[in-house]
């Protein structure tokens, strides 16, 4: 039976089954957010480590929206992050805003930029397959670098600082909450947020629909499946969360945003370790790859600062040479009925 085949026979399975396999890998993926969420209030010493956890975690996640239910790899990915932290701190420098309305404002005009750039560049970029809908990301990422660099706007290649207006607005312990605890607690709403989408996604016509492209894209559109009109759904729901990481973690964080930080594709490129290290495709993958990704990363860089990387990729490609369908499939096809099976089944 080919994959195709088996996203249609899914179809039939009563609606019930699949929600309570479903529900159950999200309970278990909102009770690991509970548990960092208890860590991190709990042991302040080790909110900084969490924190990294959080961020690989739900990058891991937001990217798994398009790439795990699709199989397209959007190298461009870290636009919509980038022009979340824009977004955010336009409010505060340039449109005049004062007090607490500069954070809500600033959410919201980070969520609506990455929503419609995502629906512009979906619209088109979508059209395309393969290497050429990677290079079209690439150089969307990369226009709006340079754009924003060449045209000298929002800071032009200094970028923006908006400590003195978060001062301004919330005094300096206020600023301090907002940068560390408060933008942080952001990041792990944004997190459950995008379970429950995943989740919801998986129940729906969506999953359905974005599971038989990832399979075979021609059968599903033969099949009369509206193949782009799916897709740019996932992308467009991908690129809103990732706008909100942009938000909380740079732009809230550190209150700075310099462009060659932001547009960075080393960004992309951990996202895609993250989903093909845990599973792409699953609810646990990401926060299981997340989370090793992010263990591993920090204690290289305390213990060997400087060598991190060079020891970081061989292990990586190691583990995914051994585990093609990442660290959720491999347990899941050597388990046998077991309560370990039955958590990743």
């Amino acid at each position: 039976m080919s994959r195709i085949e088996l996203a249609i026979k899914l179809r039939r399975i009563p609606r019930t089954v699949v929600a309570i396999h479903i529900m159950k890998r999200a309970s278990i993926a909102l009770a690991v957010y509970i548990l960092l969420l208890l860590v991190y209030l709990g042991y302040p010493k080790a909110s900084q480590l969490v924190a990294m956890i959080l961020f690989y975690v739900v990058l891991g996640q937001a990217f798994n929206i398009f790439m795990g239910m699709t199989g397209y790899v959007d190298f461009g990915y870290v636009t919509f992050l980038a022009l979340g932290a824009y977004g955010t701190l336009l409010p505060a420098k340039y449109l005049g805003l004062e007090g607490w309305l500069i954070v809500p404002a600033g959410i919201a005009l980070a969520l609506l930029m990455g929503a419609i750039i995502a629906l512009i560049e979906g619209g088109i970029a979508l059209r395309l397959r393969g290497a050429y809908f990677a290079i079209a990301t690439i150089g969307l990422n990369e226009g709006i670098r340079y754009f924003i660099e060449g045209a000298n706007i929002w800071g032009g290649s200094l970028g923006i600082i908006a400590v003195k207006e978060f001062r301004s607005a919330f005094g300096r312990e206020g600023a301090r909450f907002l940068m560390t605890t408060a933008a942080d607690i952001m990041l792990w709403t944004a997190g459950l947020l995008a379970v429950i989408v995943t989740s919801t996604f998986l129940l729906s016509r969506i999953g359905f629909a974005l599971q038989a492209i990832r399979e075979d894209e021609d059968a599903a559109h033969a099949l009369g499946i509206n193949t782009t009109k799916y897709k740019v759904i996932a992308f467009t729901m991908s690129a809103v969360f990732g706008s909100l990481i942009g938000s909380t973690y740079w732009a809230l964080k550190g209150a700075y945003v310099e462009p060659d930080h932001v547009f960075n594709i080393h960004y992309t490129v951990e996202a895609i370790v993250v989903v093909m290290l845990g599973g792409s495709g699953t609810l646990l993958g990401p926060i299981i790859g997340g989370t090793l990704y992010a263990l591993l990363n920090y204690y290289f860089n305390v213990l060997l600062p400087g060598l991190q990387l060079l020891l970081l990729a061989p292990i990586l490609i190691g583990v995914v040479v051994a585990m093609p369908e990442g660290i959720v499939g491999y347990i899941r096809s050597k388990a046998k009925k077991t309560i370990i099976r039955e958590i990743f089944s």
